[in-house]
């Protein structure tokens, strides 16, 4: 990294805030009509799925990945109504990886609120995730679209197998940035990518239209993140929404750490890696200051910003709109954000 990248970085970052409230609003009508189809099928008469399903779908959020889809089918002059469907089962598959990432993890808080493992234990947060990518796949199928399912079935399937490459980086140190990136680009930004791809999709874009918009959701993703890396060792529980440190707890080797473990000294290089091997909250000021001092969050923040400005040219096929710029708003909301 540059000394100049790093100053462009910084600049970027004292840009005016985009305001998320006013990108929300331009779908709030079809978000509204999403959250009662998500409350419709969250409908069973087992009560612990309605309990729990409830209490996730219900905790907060900013409902990004469904909004995605809204903004890429409206970008594209869509006028069904089978995106709603769609953005549903975007979020349930969303939703169904929250629950089973927080029993892999053993988390006990998610968007500032006890996790349900936290509240109802473990096997059942699993089957109701389950449940969840059972009635996303079961919803999918209304709409009579192959090339719909195909894309959600391999979605899913990449998302299960970085959930397992991550599993295999824990504790493991010598993790590189690929290896790391691999991960994300599976575990993360798929879902990202089959959202913008999906509404171009419904919308019968050409293959060069849908290609590009499925690329700035894959960077969009690794994007959102990156910052999410920097954010566990920059924000604050009440604005994160979870414990600072959660990464480090984990043992999990995360750019930032990557990162400091290349540039720090030996002794630096050495206290991170014991920490990631222990998987331990209790090293968490002393890796702070190293990955400070080695300049690692600004890294990981220039790499963000590279990948939301890949984002932002992905959509130069897409004719000018509201919701174009809508779209390049949220590129740029994934790296300015503090939660």
């Amino acid at each position: 990294m540059t000394a100049s990248k790093n100053t462009d970085n910084n600049n970027n970052k004292e840009q005016e805030p985009i305001d998320f409230a006013s990108i929300q609003n331009l779908t709030e009508s079809e978000a509204q009509a999403i959250d009662q189809l998500i409350l419709e099928e969250l409908t069973s008469d087992v009560i612990l799925i309605n309990q729990i399903g409830h209490y996730i779908i219900n905790s907060g959020g900013k409902r990004l990945r469904p909004m995605l889809l809204l903004l890429t089918a409206k970008a594209l002059n869509y006028n069904s109504d089978k995106h709603l469907l769609l953005a549903a089962v975007i979020e349930f598959i969303h939703t169904a990886t929250l629950l089973h990432d927080d029993v892999v993890d053993e988390s006990d808080l998610r968007r500032g609120k006890d996790s349900a493992n936290a509240v109802w234990g473990n096997a059942a947060s699993v089957l109701v995730g389950d449940y969840l990518y059972s009635s996303a796949f079961e919803m999918m199928v209304r709409t009579n679209n192959m090339r719909v399912m195909e894309v959600l079935s391999k979605t899913t399937t990449a998302i299960a197998e970085g959930e397992v490459l991550q599993l295999l980086n824990c504790n493991n140190p010598a993790t590189t940035e690929e290896k790391y990136l691999d991960v994300i680009s599976r575990k993360t930004a798929i879902l990202f990518s089959a959202a913008t791809r999906l509404g171009a999709i419904l919308a019968d874009a050409s293959p060069e239209v849908e290609n590009s918009l499925a690329a700035y959701g894959q960077h969009l993703g690794i994007a959102f993140q990156l910052i999410d890396d920097a954010l566990d060792y920059t924000s604050t529980k009440d604005e994160l929404g979870k414990n600072l440190g959660d990464d480090l707890a984990e043992g999990k080797p995360t750019l930032p750490l990557i990162y400091a473990i290349e540039k720090g000294t030996p002794e630096q290089a050495n206290v991170i890696i014991e920490a990631i091997k222990a998987g331990s909250r209790d090293s968490f000021n002393a890796v702070y200051d190293i990955v400070k001092a080695t300049n690692a969050i600004d890294y990981t923040e220039s790499r963000a910003d590279e990948e939301a400005e890949k984002a932002i040219k992905a959509l130069e096929p897409l004719p000018e709109s509201e919701f174009k710029e809508a779209l390049k708003l949220l590129a740029q909301f994934s790296v300015q954000r503090n939660y």
